[in-house]
């Protein structure tokens, strides 16, 4: 049971012996610095229940925590809040349970048929990864370690869109001005060559236009007539045919694709453990329907089209199906969820990272899922995120101004590694070590950047400003930890001593009960899918730290046994630090 688990039931039987009432709950908080205390336990809500003056019941109440509770030593009240005074003893009996725990906020999963899928990245096969999926890629990878990390078996997955329009307009621009030519012939990567005929076709597809408006069209009509249009549609309804020249053609440049988004997925250091494609199932969903008219769940109109009236829930009627009997996206997205929990049947759950603006069409989906009568349907999610914007503006896919996620992470390398030159933070090292540190604290800071921002809100990304060694930046943690670990490797006596009979400064004790929340943050960031949570504890951790450092000597300590406390202190920190980090999805460096 946790401290404030003690002191609650505590209270309770308190106000209970002493007023004849009971409680519900209890509002426990930190105490605020300018008071002597640790835990406070808030008044004012008693008052429902409790008739009196608050400050008298508070006194009233601390009285008997210190008799009753072996923790409390002493406490005071300051007009409706109680603060307790908690022992050196109990702090340092806890920090003795978790010093040597490498899994130390871990949760064990123990029911293995209530497992969750998270889908990210899903990108299409027509272009590169670019920093809009940088964002998607980052919090779906780290809610997906985050829930695992609380106690849950979880599935990594994403959707690829590998067919319709968009990859037959690279096809026919590589087809008709490519000269054969491909990722090995060219030495780029084959998700960029494949992105460049994009680019291709809509430049030929626009002088088309402009063409046609030339000569008299309207804007709609030669929008819709050009011939480079209309020859990448027939390409698509010959792919969808089965053509064998077309198939074999898609089958050729996705490949390409797949093999760029995997070195790109490689150097950002995700994985997924299954891939569906929508070319497998953009034809599902169709029976589900089919279902749903004979239940009643949806009703079909005089045209044949069949839809689902979500008027009740304050939405509106939704088209699944067409009046030629052709899918639609959200019979793709129905039938995709019910393959899914077929694929894995002990899948409770689904967590969806997509962009807000489909969060629509999610809460359409949701609904759908639940009215066809899944019970898993109740606990899916839309992980809904801001876009992430430039200080030049948006980024335009067809129009190659996209910021390419390769090129970002490069970027991000020889920023951190221009500010740490300048810094000289890795004076003595080798050109290939420092190669390697540049890496790991540009993606560190690029990652941390994005997921110390709630997902719910916009991203105004400032490389320069991510690769600050000050404030609330990824290397900034990096550094402390680095810090952390200069001082283990200088330690040179045993830290196996069991410390039970100091006493603690006040910088320790904070140290202390920053890492006494850590499991709780666990829980918190998996239950709000928000990374977010998680990166903002380790910066007040690394602060709680670096103000222990400055304030109470380490080595200097006024004896042995202080001095390996603070060592071992000082190791759990730089644990934590690592497992948060872990779960975020950024690398630590042992030296800096």
């Amino acid at each position: 049971m946790s401290l404030q688990q003690i002191i609650s039931e505590k209270v309770k039987v308190a106000v209970k012996e002493l007023y004849d009432a009971d409680l519900e709950s209890i509002e426990l908080q930190a105490t605020r610095k300018e008071f002597e205390g640790d835990v406070t336990v808030v008044v004012f809500p008693m008052l429902r229940v409790i008739k009196g003056n608050p400050v008298q019941i508070g006194e009233a109440i601390g009285t008997y925590l210190v008799e009753n509770v072996s923790e409390i030593l002493g406490f005071n009240v300051v007009k409706g809040f109680l603060n307790l005074v908690i022992s050196d003893s109990y702090y340092l009996n806890f920090f003795n349970t978790i010093k040597n725990n490498a899994k130390y906020g871990f949760v064990v999963p123990s029911d293995q048929n209530n497992s969750v899928m998270v889908e990210y990245s899903s990108p299409n096969t027509n272009k590169p990864l670019h920093l809009g999926h940088i964002r998607n890629i980052l919090l779906g990878f780290s809610v997906a370690k985050i829930i695992k990390a609380s106690g849950k078996k979880v599935y990594k997955t994403q959707i690829i869109n590998d067919r319709g329009i968009h990859i037959c307009k690279s096809m026919l621009a590589w087809k008709k001005y490519g000269n054969g030519e491909t990722p090995a012939s060219t030495g780029l990567k084959g998700d960029k060559l494949v992105g460049n005929y994009y680019v291709k076709f809509d430049q030929i597809y626009k002088k088309e236009v402009a063409e046609l408006i030339s000569k008299g069209k309207t804007e709609e009509e030669a929008k819709k007539e050009a011939p480079f249009l209309i020859e990448a549609q027939e390409m698509l309804r010959k792919w969808e045919s089965g053509d064998a020249e077309v198939v074999k053609l898609w089958e050729t440049m996705n490949g390409w694709v797949y093999n760029g988004f995997e070195e790109t997925y490689k150097v950002i250091g995700v994985d997924f453990d299954s891939y569906y494609y929508e070319s497998n199932t953009y034809l599902l969903g169709k029976d589900n329907i089919e279902e749903g008219l004979n239940n009643g769940v949806f009703f079909k109109k005089e045209d044949g089209s069949v839809w689902c009236d979500l008027t009740d829930e304050g939405l509106d009627e939704k088209l699944v199906l067409r009046s030629d009997g052709t899918a639609v996206y959200m019979t793709q997205d129905i039938g995709t969820a019910i393959q899914r929990s077929k694929d894995m049947p002990d899948v409770g759950g689904m967590i969806y990272t997509v962009g807000n603006e489909q969060d629509y069409h999610f809460k359409v989906l949701f609904l759908i899922l639940k009215k066809l009568g899944y019970e898993w349907a109740t606990n899916l999610h839309h992980l809904s995120y801001g876009m992430v914007d430039l200080p030049s503006g948006k980024m335009k896919s067809r129009e190659g101004t996209v910021v390419d996620a390769d090129d970002l992470i490069n970027e991000m390398a020889k920023t951190a590694s221009e500010i740490s030159e300048d810094l000289g933070k890795l004076d003595g090292y080798t050109e290939k070590e420092k190669s390697a540190v540049y890496n790991m604290i540009g993606l560190g800071a690029l990652k941390y950047y994005i997921l110390k921002v709630d997902p719910k809100k916009r991203i105004l990304f400032n490389p320069e400003e991510s690769v600050d060694f000050q404030g609330n930046t990824g290397p900034f943690i990096q550094y402390t930890y680095a810090r952390i670990q200069a001082i283990m490797r200088k330690a040179s006596f045993s830290l196996d001593t069991l410390v039970t009979d100091i006493v603690l400064h006040q910088k320790e004790k904070e140290l202390i009960k920053q890492l006494e929340l850590y499991p709780e943050i666990i829980q918190n960031a998996a239950n709000e899918l928000s990374p977010a949570i998680l990166a903002n504890y380790t910066y007040d951790l690394v602060k709680s730290y670096n103000s222990f450092f400055q304030n109470v000597s380490i080595f200097g300590a006024d004896s042995k046994t202080e001095k390996i406390f603070r060592v071992q202190l000082s190791g759990m920190v730089g644990n934590t630090i690592k497992s948060a980090f872990g779960l975020l999805g950024i690398q630590v460096p042992e030296r800096m």
